[in-house]
């Protein structure tokens, strides 16, 4: 059963907007990142109070909380960024949400990199390991993004990580279009990290493109892993990001006239996959 989620600020920034267009797609969950240009970390309580009040009224709830947790250093003060990890604890508990998406740090800055990561393996899996505990003792669990640049952008990565902090509060969301953006085999991705994948972020990709495709006609081949995911039995979220206009480290851009055209892209393959979806 697959239940559609979006990051609904690759809409608009507005959230009216973003509930407008989204109700028009039937699609009634959302992926919290960003509203009024603002990540959700970064809203105060008001704005929360508000955007909440408006979820409310209009029947809309969160598949996960969309963080930026793990998109810094992996030698950037552990502390603060913590600090910030159990602010979007916290909010799971206001937006009745048990998720949150989440990263693998960054490689050092001002420091040659040539991809090994080696050295920062261990800083990595002991920071994710310390929040999948703080997690777990709030009922949280984490859904880790394989986004490009991380120490997770890789399957084998993934896999590395998964089984070595091995807690039942971390696992992963598969992004078929980061495996494209990373030059590696997304079908190879899904394979690898199956086991693991408990979310899915629904964004397709053509090889050395500047954005993203609508669903189904890129070189991500999502169809392979829906199927599969059918077979599997998979019960979750499967949210929309599509960015057809553009992306970034923060986010990315479709707009209110190219979302809609994303999501039944996205229904046309769950329905040739036998999918069950709402």
């Amino acid at each position: 059963m697959f239940t559609i989620s979006a990051f609904a600020d690759e809409i608009s920034p507005d959230p009216r907007e973003q509930i407008a267009v989204l109700r028009s797609c039937g699609v009634r969950h959302i992926e919290f990142r960003s509203i009024h240009k603002t990540n959700v970390l970064a809203l105060s309580d008001e704005q929360i109070k508000e955007f909440k009040k408006l979820l409310d009224g209009e029947g809309f709830k969160l598949s996960a909380i969309g963080s930026p947790i793990g998109k810094v250093t992996v030698d950037s003060p552990f502390e603060p960024h913590l600090d910030k990890f159990k602010r979007a604890i916290e909010l799971c508990g206001v937006f009745s949400t048990p998720n949150i998406r989440v990263f693998s740090y960054y490689p050092p800055e001002g420091k040659p990199f040539d991809g090994n990561w080696a050295p920062y393996r261990d800083e990595v899996i002991r920071r994710m390991a310390a929040k999948a505990e703080i997690a777990q003792k709030a009922g949280i669990v984490l859904f880790h993004e394989n986004e490009h640049k991380i120490y997770g952008d890789s399957a084998d990565r993934v896999v590395d990580m998964m089984k070595s902090v091995n807690s039942p509060a971390l696992k992963a969301a598969y992004d078929a279009a980061n495996y494209v953006f990373c030059g590696l085999d997304p079908v190879e991705g899904w394979e690898k990290t199956k086991e693991y994948t408990a979310h899915f972020h629904i964004k397709d990709w053509k090889k050395n493109e500047a954005h993203g495709c609508i669903p189904g006609t890129g070189d991500g081949n999502i169809p392979h892993s829906i199927a599969d995911a059918v077979s599997r039995g998979y019960k979750g979220f499967a949210v929309m990001e599509p960015h057809l206009r553009g992306g970034g480290p923060t986010g990315g851009v479709t707009g209110p006239d190219l979302f809609p055209l994303a999501v039944e892209a996205f229904r046309n393959i769950l329905r040739a996959a036998g999918a069950k979806h709402d």
